[in-house]
């Protein structure tokens, strides 16, 4: 594990909460459709089928989310990962003097004018 990039883990993780929320939503979806199917009237089956449309792709919507999320993450610290590494790589070099001021030179001229 400890060779292991992070990345590959976050993603993994995410994978995994991503089937479990989508089973989850799915699970409230066929709920809904039960109810439907024990309805009495017309506008009470209709009614909880709209429930049941509208928990899927409110359910499917936030699964995306957290996956788009996690995709960030580890796409933030593998980018992270690598500039760090490039970092580590290049020589460390002396700080450069600060080019003189050219507004100190401006106005010089001005006062001579």
């Amino acid at each position: 594990m400890a060779g292991t990039d992070l990345d590959a883990i976050i993603r993994q993780l995410a994978k995994q909460q991503h089937k479990s929320l989508t089973a989850a939503v799915k699970a409230g979806r066929d709920r809904y459709l039960a109810l439907a199917g024990k309805a009495k009237d017309a506008a009470a089956k209709q009614r909880y089928r709209q429930m049941a449309k509208h928990a899927m792709e409110e359910g499917t919507a936030a699964a995306r989310r957290l996956q788009m999320s996690a995709d960030n993450a580890a796409d933030s610290y593998a980018r992270a990962m690598r500039k760090a590494a490039e970092a580590a790589m290049t020589p460390k070099t002396a700080p450069a003097k600060p080019a003189p001021k050219p507004k100190a030179k401006a106005k010089a001229r001005k006062a001579k004018a």
